[in-house]
């Protein structure tokens, strides 16, 4: 993400779905090719494979990264160089103002700490839903095959939702857009509670999987707020206090569950945590709330 960054600032999230949508890609292409080989010749066979394609592939591909579009007389998005621009004084694309904001700088923004909140309550609600999916299917009444076949439409659903959103967000206004997804996603978990057929459930999966999509498109926005010089540094304090998130999301799932037998009380404290996230990325939009530049 950070050298995604570094290359793009008009087409940042676009760029950051590409390099996302490539995670799943990934997962679908090899892990079948790798199953084959551990049925046929034992999981010690296909480690070493795995192995030996990061060192044969993986490696030669890194070498191919440069740091930076400025490294080889480049500007991000591809746009025209400035040297060129100097010389050109009209030129037929304008140029991408930049910020530089510090990682001292962002701590002291609301935008750091609304992008930790908003981020935290996406780990922990996308995780607790993936990781109970199943059982809770079950819950509302649907067989284990079923439910199997909901959670192939969930991952489906989700990289198409990917796709869509991170596509768009380069010519919309992303806090808007990340905003009004939390709010779907909110009423999606009412959806869940309310309903139990399984049309009811399918509409659940099509408004929720839209979350999936706030990944990219949120760490675009992270660009957008702080520019590219200290967007690692920054983007690594922020997973400081946002990746407890997809840790205790699914335990408190679970607890919830084996105190209740039941998944209502999480589901509505969701319900309540997608909405606060969705006013909290609404406001970042707001001119007291962007980070001061350098």
């Amino acid at each position: 993400m950070a050298l995604t960054n570094t290359w793009f600032i008009r087409l940042r999230a676009r760029a950051m779905t590409i390099n996302s949508a490539a995670y799943g890609l990934g997962g679908v292409l090899l892990a079948p090719i790798l199953s084959i080989i551990v049925h046929a010749w034992g999981w010690r066979a296909g480690a070493a494979i795995a192995g030996m394609t990061f060192l044969l592939a993986g490696i030669p591909l890194c070498l191919t990264i440069r740091p930076s579009p400025e490294s080889m007389g480049l500007s991000p998005d591809g746009d025209q160089h400035a040297a060129e621009i100097t010389e050109e004084k009209h030129s037929a694309r304008p140029r991408t103002v930049e910020l530089n904001v510090t990682a001292a700088q962002a701590i002291r923004s609301f935008a750091f700490w609304a992008l930790v909140f908003g981020a935290g309550v996406r780990n922990a609600s996308y995780h607790a839903i993936s990781t109970h999916f199943i059982p809770m299917m079950v819950w509302k009444g649907m067989s284990q095959q079923q439910a199997t076949f909901l959670l192939s439409s969930f991952a489906l659903l989700g990289f198409i939702s990917t796709l869509v959103f991170g596509w768009l967000a380069d010519n919309v206004n992303k806090p808007r857009l990340v905003s009004s997804i939390l709010f779907t996603a909110s009423v999606s978990i009412l959806v869940l509670i309310f309903g139990s057929s399984i049309g009811f459930l399918l509409i659940f999966i099509l408004l929720f999987t839209t979350v999936e999509a706030t990944y990219p498109v949120a760490w675009a926005l992270v660009g957008d707020l702080f520019g590219r010089k200290h967007f690692a540094k920054i983007r690594g304090y922020m997973s400081v206090f946002y990746v407890w998130g997809s840790v205790v999301g699914p335990v408190i799932a679970g607890a919830i569950w084996d105190r209740w037998q039941t998944y209502q009380p999480m589901l509505w404290i969701l319900v309540a945590m997608f909405f606060i996230s969705g006013i909290f990325y609404s406001l970042l939009g707001r001119p007291w709330a962007q980070p001061k530049p350098a």
